[in-house]
């Protein structure tokens, strides 16, 4: 690491709208010394050297495979499997943690360090009403009392910001929001008050505007209960906008820290340029498409509506009056954050859903209403790439088989062309032919995603749509992918309609910007002109909500 890099600390006085340092001169409360971890034989932490003072908030960055989990995990001693502390030391405050046997740690987890974790989907129990759980934590605590306990959970329930705590105390984890569920989380870590606070990736499955609404809160309760907090996460804009330190982890190791503004301003290490050079939010705006030719998906008045079943029964309008055109050959981006209508739309357009009323036309072609021989003709012109690459690729299956699996389905050539046809599908998404006899999990989620895309490529088709399909990757490979969509849209002359709800990806990859709320269109344009001037105050506060964004035009 470079000399000046360990000099580097936060001070005060930080510029208007910039993270509020806070400067400790103490000793550290987490003091972490060449900690060395192995899975095994293998070595995965290489001498880790990491100070975290009173009150400070510091974050760990870095793509995935860096160490930030593997670090955080020994910290709280839950390595799992064959992990294990080779070296090194871990204190907090006076107590040697890392040398420390369960009878020390359990009071510690929960009591002095507290843990926010990355998908509440998986961490909170769906069998469990949501206040039933935050009492356990209490009851491990120590605290008794039926009553006492009941009143703390409603207490720490409305603290997390979660409207009519004493009634939705009763309610399962599935009748919350994905935001409301990280908010729970975060009730149950403050729960015992503790002095370290450790959020890992607590809000990357969240919409942009939910996601800076939790941090917001998660900031407010931290700076109101003195608590520190240690952030993990891979999205650099996050970091750079919500703590006062940033260390940057690649490999194992530590290879750069310091204050927002001094890494952004004057990063040292080259995985730190790759890092900010990476982020959407912290590049600038794709050169918009000067020829592009006529539209190739015109939606008009699009409307679909959905039957409510049960209490409160009725009909539920997704999509009110929703049009945009897609011009040839360039990238049209649908934003709005979940429930605005985006995926509706392109479930229509895809064909798995009927629009009550309007049209969609690719190149003339009814979607809607196309039969037989027609409406094959459109699915093999139209075809979607998911979210999730792991999720939708057959488990079961060899890369070959899941690529080939859209010419078996139209019957298009005989076992030998269809092999050749994925050896020139998976060069086209850069993957070495060797993976075709290889199975999803034998792959990493840039390669799963490259898979996917191949896939949907197997037809030939004119229209891409993408529906988030680079939100559940870290920020490098999230930079391949784009940079690989934007290669083949050069090449094969596509279209795409790109889903997303991240803003600072729009500007990354589009052309056209249609921003959608609640079923209906509320602005469109040019990437560039909504960015510039827009015209809704719902898109200037998603334009607001991109990480990072105001520390990069400040040390810019």
């Amino acid at each position: 690491m470079p000399q000046d890099a360990d000099d580097r600390r936060p001070t005060a006085g930080a510029e208007p709208g910039l993270p509020t340092v806070v400067v400790d001169h103490g000793d550290p409360l987490l003091s972490v010394r060449d900690l060395r971890v192995a899975f095994g034989d293998r070595e995965v932490l290489h001498g880790v050297d990491l100070d975290v003072r009173r009150g400070e908030r510091v974050a760990i960055v870095g793509q995935s495979g860096s160490g930030k989990s593997t670090l955080i995990a020994a910290v709280l001693r839950l390595l799992p499997g064959a992990g294990h502390i080779t070296g090194g030391s871990i204190h907090l405050g006076s107590v040697d943690i890392g040398a420390a046997d369960e009878s020390v740690m359990r009071p510690v987890r929960g009591g002095r360090i507290g843990l926010v974790p990355q998908d509440p989907s998986t961490n909170l129990n769906p069998s469990m009403r949501v206040g039933a759980q935050i009492a356990d934590t209490l009851r491990a605590g120590g605290m008794k009392g039926r009553a006492a306990i009941r009143d703390r959970v409603v207490a720490l329930m409305t603290e997390a910001g979660i409207p009519e705590a004493a009634r939705r105390a009763d309610q399962y984890p599935h009748e919350f929001s994905g935001g409301m569920r990280q908010r729970i989380l975060i009730a149950i870590a403050l729960a015992r008050q503790p002095e370290l606070l450790i959020a890992d990736e607590p809000t990357s499955a969240l919409d942009v505007t939910v996601q800076r609404q939790i941090l917001d809160h998660l900031q407010t309760l931290v700076d109101q209960h003195g608590t520190t907090l240690l952030f993990v996460t891979h999205d650099l804009g996050v970091a750079a906008d919500r703590t006062d330190r940033i260390v940057v982890m690649l490999d194992g190791e530590v290879v750069e820290q310091g204050a927002p503004q001094a890494i952004l301003g004057d990063p040292q290490h080259e995985y730190t340029k790759r890092l900010i050079a990476a982020a959407p939010a912290l590049s600038g705006l794709t050169e918009p498409a000067t020829d592009a030719g006529q539209p190739i998906l015109v939606v008009t008045d699009l409307v679909k509506e959905y039957r409510v079943r049960g209490r409160g029964a009725g009909t539920l309008r997704a999509a009110d009056g929703v049009s945009f055109q897609v011009r040839r050959g360039t990238t049209t981006a649908v934003v709005g954050e979940s429930g605005s209508g985006k995926t509706t739309v392109a479930r229509v357009l895809l064909g798995l859903e009927a629009p009550t009323s309007g049209t969609a036309l690719v190149d003339g072609h009814a979607i809607g209403t196309a039969r037989g021989a027609e409406r094959r003709a459109i699915r093999r012109r139209v075809q979607p790439v998911f979210q999730d690459p792991y999720g939708s690729l057959d488990p079961t299956s060899t890369i070959e088989r899941i690529v080939d699996e859209p010419l078996r389905v139209f019957g298009v050539g005989d076992r030998a062309s269809r092999t050749e046809r994925v050896a020139t599908l998976l060069d086209q998404v850069a993957l070495p032919r060797s993976v075709a006899q290889l199975r999803p999990n034998e792959l990493s989620g840039g390669q799963r995603q490259r898979v996917a895309i191949a896939r949907a490529l197997a037809l030939e088709p004119e229209v891409l749509i993408l529906d988030e399909a680079v939100s559940a990757l870290d920020v490098l490979v999230q930079e391949q992918i784009l940079a690989l969509l934007e290669d083949l849209q050069d090449r094969l002359g596509l279209s795409y309609l790109f889903i997303t709800h991240d803003l600072g990806v729009v500007r990354r990859i589009a052309d056209d910007v249609v921003v959608m709320r609640r079923g209906t269109v509320v602005e469109r344009g040019s990437v560039a002109d909504v960015f510039d001037d827009p015209q809704e105050q719902y898109t200037r506060d998603l334009l607001d909500a991109i990480p990072g964004r105001g520390l990069a035009e400040a040390v810019a």
